[in-house]
């Protein structure tokens, strides 16, 4: 201190300012030992130094172990399956697609309703969906696909109580509450009103209690008894969690304190005290899993090639079920996202806890293994939601902004071997969703394991920033217009994309500025749908013929798969998901409407000319 306050000098470098070079020389030496970035390149290509605190902050949370070498593993070696031709089928966020007979939510009887008719009647592949993980066992219920309560387990809010073979048993007093739960949920499907999770999860539990009642024949109780033979300390971890929520609320950090150990005898012997509770929830897993495969059977018979693609997420909740059984590789304190790009200018938090790279690596990748597996199962493809995080993931320490994280490093041969040598063993494909900010070798590598990359319209240009010509794309991709994160096509077109992030708060330049950016933007591509006679510009498209442009377009690239948003086929103008909100915009509970914002029913697509145009615009120019 008393070198600080007489401004003492050694070497011509005031001694204060010595101390600081020290410390941050020494955060450097260690975030380096440790895989953790001390600066980055932004999306603007801008040098980015990462604060001191941030360093320190992401040190501590690391704590000190010995970075892994390289792995060595056999399955590094490892290739997924490849299409096996190129095809399209729709994306789609499956809790918005809803028929007259689901329960105000869309469910896995309408994704295979949705598959057979896309399948069998225009040529579609594959249907991609939202993550499908499990939420919180009673009401309230998240919203986001992407921020579940177990990435292991499938949501039964999407399950058709119908479809339960044990409905049939009931008695017809039963059958009739049954009934008078599902009626309003039914009637509310042919309205815009937002998706009410809670009341749709809060009737078929109830519904499921019921069912719960009617005795397993004896083929079924061998069913449900290979389905535990198979999975069961990783069902028994969620049931017994949410036999504990039940009591407590689906926050383990927040139960008490002796049962923050799935381990500890407390919680063992809570598992025998909840062994009723513990079996319904186990049960009601057996259920989900059973509908979800059912679902893909439908797809093959349909003449799907693929079927069901289904999505992982990023992560779980910090307080939810795969946090508490995983406690040996989760990091707490710290949440993952992604730093500002074009789109989300304040960059990201996803508040999902990341998996300690060097624990996950003592463990030879066993937990990522495990959880690929049973994402995999019964499905015809698995997308990774942000696949860069096999090599790398922002790290935000709590307290700080999206924009005060850094990236922290991860064995990424050991991560995409076992990704790859997973969905091989399942016969899946594997698509990585790496749109953003990626390092230039990540795709190679990616690619030589056979691991699909995504391509999204909105993102390929050339280095002066015109659209990229069709040709210039990659092969090895699921090609897409958008995604759930971005407005849709027609938006583009109305300037709504502006408009909406301007009202949100979520520009970073005047909203003069970016408008006149989207339009410039807007202005290329439609030159471009032009100059292939896709499009004329003798005047302003509709949306509609503009959306089919766009898809067509994406026909005329090599990329093996095309991705078609039902939600843009249909003319819907609202965006599913605005990344940086919270409560200010109804993320995630949006249900499928059209162009003027009127409910759309799975009944109705067949007969809806938009969404007939860009299938037959899509089929038509895959067979070119």
């Amino acid at each position: 201190m008393t070198g600080l306050r007489l401004g003492r000098v050694w070497s011509g470098i005031p001694f204060g300012q010595t101390s600081a070079m020290t410390g941050r020389a020494e955060l450097t030496r260690r975030a380096q030992a440790h895989g953790v970035a001390v600066s980055y390149q932004n999306w603007r290509g801008r040098h980015v130094e990462v604060p001191d605190e941030t360093l320190a902050a992401v040190l501590g949370a690391l704590g000190d172990y010995e970075p892994p070498a390289a792995s060595a593993d056999a399955q590094v070696s490892a290739r997924a399956p490849f299409p096996a031709r190129r095809s399209w089928g729709f994306t789609v966020q499956l809790y918005s697609v809803r028929s007259r007979a689901s329960w105000g939510h869309g469910d896995l009887h309408d994704l295979a309703e949705l598959a057979s008719w896309s399948g069998g009647d225009l040529g579609a592949d594959f249907v991609l969906v939202n993550p499908l993980h499990a939420a919180e066992p009673r009401p309230p219920v998240s919203s986001s696909p992407y921020l579940p309560m177990s990435r292991r387990q499938i949501s039964p809010l999407y399950l058709r109580i119908e479809d339960i073979p044990e409905y049939q048993e009931l008695s017809a007093a039963d059958r009739a509450r049954v009934e008078a739960l599902a009626a309003p949920l039914r009637a509310a499907s042919a309205t815009a009103a937002l998706i009410d999770r809670d009341a749709v999860w809060a009737a078929k539990l109830a519904a499921l209690e019921l069912i719960r009642a009617v005795p397993l024949a004896g083929a079924r109780r061998d069913e449900l008894d290979a389905f535990l033979a198979r999975d069961g300390r990783a069902v028994g971890d969620w049931a017994a969690w949410c036999a504990i929520t039940e009591i407590h609320g689906p926050d383990w950090r927040a139960w008490p304190a002796a049962l923050a150990d799935p381990g500890s005898a407390e919680v063992a012997a809570l598992r025998q005290t909840l062994a009723d509770r513990i079996d319904f929830h186990a049960w009601v897993q057996w259920l989900t899993a059973g509908q979800f495969a059912a679902a893909q059977r439908a797809a093959r018979r349909a003449g799907m090639g693929i079927g069901v693609i289904t999505d992982l997420a990023v992560g779980a909740h910090p307080g939810g079920a795969d946090a508490w059984a995983r406690q040996d590789v989760i990091v707490p304190g710290i949440s993952v996202g992604a730093p500002p790009d074009e789109f989300n200018q304040l960059g990201q938090n996803w508040t999902l806890p990341p998996w300690h790279p060097g624990r996950l690596a003592a463990q030879a990748g066993r937990p990522l293994a495990d959880l690929i597996a049973a994402c995999a199962r019964n499905a015809g493809g698995l997308r990774v939601d942000h696949v860069m995080g096999l090599a790398r993931l922002w790290w935000i320490p709590a307290g700080m902004t999206p924009v005060q994280g850094t990236y922290v490093r991860y064995d990424h041969e050991l991560m995409g071997g076992m990704l790859a040598a997973e969905v091989a063993r399942a016969g899946a494909l594997a698509i990585g969703e790496d749109l953003g900010t990626v390092e230039p070798w990540l795709r190679k590598f990616l690619a030589e394991r056979r691991v699909l990359g995504t391509s999204m319209l909105w993102f390929e240009r050339r280095a002066d920033g015109s659209p990229r010509r069709p040709g210039g794309w990659r092969r090895g991709c699921l090609a897409m217009v958008g995604t759930h994160d971005m407005p849709p096509a027609a938006a583009f077109l109305t300037g709504d994309q502006v408009t909406i992030r301007s009202e949100l708060g979520l520009l970073t330049r005047p909203e003069a500025q970016e408008r006149a950016a989207a339009q410039e933007e807007l202005a290329g591509w439609l030159a471009m749908l032009s100059d292939e006679g896709l499009l004329s510009l003798s005047g302003r498209p509709s949306a509609a013929d503009f959306t089919t442009a766009l898809y067509a377009h994406l026909t005329r690239t090599p990329a093996v798969l095309i991705g078609v948003s039902l939600a843009d086929a249909a003319g819907e103008r609202r965006t599913q998901n605005m990344p940086g909100t919270v409560d200010e915009y109804p993320n995630w509970r949006i249900p499928l409407g059209d162009a003027d914002g009127k409910a759309l029913l799975l009944e109705d697509l067949p007969a809806h000319e938009g969404v007939r145009a860009v299938a037959v615009a899509v089929s038509g120019g895959l067979r070119r």
